[in-house]
């Protein structure tokens, strides 16, 4: 894939972010309740947005993975991003992540442009398993994706070490059977 993909829902453009877009990012990392169960500590410059959207490009440019601004279709301003990384193509599986401003929290936002992102990941690119791993006390990220048809499959101990400490995680996956299934 040469060109990064832009994706479209109803509601939001799901595009590639641009330097552009640091201040978006900045208002809302630097918000302690969307880095409480980020492996990121909340920004105090808007340094670290311009870094941290560098960092999704070239991901994206050594074919490792994709990182979507969301942004509403009216105003292209950006509320968050979702996209895949750990992308092990000869495994067939992503691992996704994402964050969203909290203003925006409770909207159906995350359900609407997930699965938007499964579908490009099951039917563009191949997958067949895309895999999240969360913070066990991350309840609404538990809800988003069991609603969007994801499985729990284990609790993983000190899994992860972000921010000095580790941590567990729990898995979640989708099968491409899993996802065929549901949507018929």
């Amino acid at each position: 894939m040469q060109l990064f993909p832009q994706l479209e829902t109803e509601r939001f453009i799901l595009r590639k972010l641009t330097s552009e877009d640091a201040r978006d990012l900045f208002h809302y990392f630097s918000n302690d309740e969307v880095t409480k169960y980020y492996d990121l500590d909340s920004f105090v410059e808007l340094r670290q947005a311009e870094d941290l959207i560098q960092s999704w490009n070239r991901r994206f440019s050594e074919k490792k993975g994709f990182r979507w601004a969301i942004t509403e279709k009216p105003n292209n301003k950006v509320i968050g991003t979702i996209g895949f990384h750990n992308w092990a193509k000869e495994h067939y599986k992503a691992e996704i992540g994402y964050e969203l401003n909290p203003t925006y929290w409770g909207k159906g936002v995350m359900t609407e442009v997930l699965q938007e992102i499964m579908r490009f990941g099951f039917e563009d690119l191949r997958l067949n398993r895309i895999e999240a791993y969360i913070d066990p006390d991350n309840i609404r990220s538990r809800y988003l994706l069991e609603k969007t048809g994801f499985h729990e499959e284990g609790y993983l101990k000190q899994c992860f070490y972000e921010k000095n400490q580790f941590a567990d995680a729990v898995i979640f996956a989708l099968l491409k059977q899993q996802y065929d299934s549901n949507r018929t």
